[in-house]
């Protein structure tokens, strides 16, 4: 696609319904504050597009429900009340990505739309869908800045050598086609036990950073990712969360649950540092999967993530 986009061929509105409203002067929402449609493009600051498919899931032998992933997250997302830090924020809900034949089609849609998005200037917010979003958004981001700091916040390394794409191969592709460079990525929140050798020692002998939970701990979360943004010259920051990081107590809905992983607060760490850097321009919330979820906690919490990641 060029940058000239036809967005109706491309995109469908978001349901109106979870745009919630309360109608109070006193106390507005995210709902009623938000832009809709591309029309609104040229005063937004914020792009936010839905992904709603799990095909790349599917692929990886996942269980399958991430595709409802982005209207659970919206519905939370636009339930929280504006709040001093998003009090003039600017953010336009593009809607969701049509559904294409095949997952490759879907990206290469999604990498369109999010590098036209990055060329008017605007900070992009990305609903999964499955981890495979990961490729095409932060390829576009690749494409549209000189130098590039990228973030997998996942227990999975996800550089799977699969022959067909997958939830398990996008930062093996992006390592592979140098859309990435290893110094220069991290893997954040990685369980060694949900990895194989194989492919941790691909990973480590490219020289990727990966950083374990118990090393995440002893250090600090937080203070580990500000480590490594205050110590980059990237021009632009990817920020890629994979809610299954998150431990299932506190993120049951995901597509791969686990009894250990990072907590909430952890990974809000993560988030808040996204919002201190002008340099992040991607956000991306991945393997949200709402038919396991409890209460819609795990919706809220993403939905809390990008509130952070927006925080001005």
């Amino acid at each position: 696609m060029s940058d000239a986009i036809d967005f109706n061929e491309v995109l469908v509105p978001a349901d109106p319904g979870l745009f919630y409203r309360r109608d109070d002067i006193n106390d507005p929402r995210m709902g009623e504050r938000a832009l809709r449609g591309a029309g609104a493009l040229a005063g937004a600051e914020v792009a936010l597009i839905g992904c709603p498919q799990d095909e790349g899931v599917r692929r990886n032998r996942g269980r399958a429900g991430a595709a409802q992933g982005p209207a659970e997250i919206r519905r939370a997302l636009y339930r929280y009340p504006v709040s001093e830090a998003h009090a003039g924020l600017r953010l336009v809900d593009l809607g969701d990505l049509r559904r294409f034949a095949t997952l490759e089609q879907t990206h290469d849609a999604l990498h369109a739309l999010v590098r036209h998005c990055l060329r008017q200037g605007l900070k992009v917010v990305v609903l999964g869908g499955g981890n495979d979003i990961s490729y095409p958004d932060c390829s576009a981001l690749a494409a549209e800045v000189p130098s590039l700091l990228a973030f997998n916040i996942d227990r999975h390394l996800d550089v799977r050598a699969d022959p067909v794409r997958n939830s398990g191969t996008p930062y093996r592709q992006l390592l592979e086609e140098g859309c990435i460079q290893p110094g220069a990525f991290h893997e954040v929140g990685i369980n060694s036990f949900a990895n194989s050798l194989a492919y941790r020692r691909y990973v480590e002998a490219l020289g990727v950073g990966v950083h374990y939970l118990a090393e995440l701990r002893e250090r600090g979360v937080g203070a580990t990712v500000q480590g490594i943004v205050d110590a980059s010259a990237a021009a632009g920051i990817f920020f890629g969360f994979d809610m299954d990081v998150v431990a299932a107590a506190e993120a049951p809905g995901v597509s791969d649950p686990s009894p250990m992983g990072l907590t909430a607060k952890e990974v809000c760490e993560i988030a808040d540092v996204a919002a201190r850097d002008p340099r992040t321009r991607v956000v991306e919330i991945s393997e949200l999967n709402p038919v396991y979820d409890r209460d819609g906690i795990t919706a809220k919490l993403a939905a809390n993530l990008i509130m952070r990641a927006l925080a001005r």
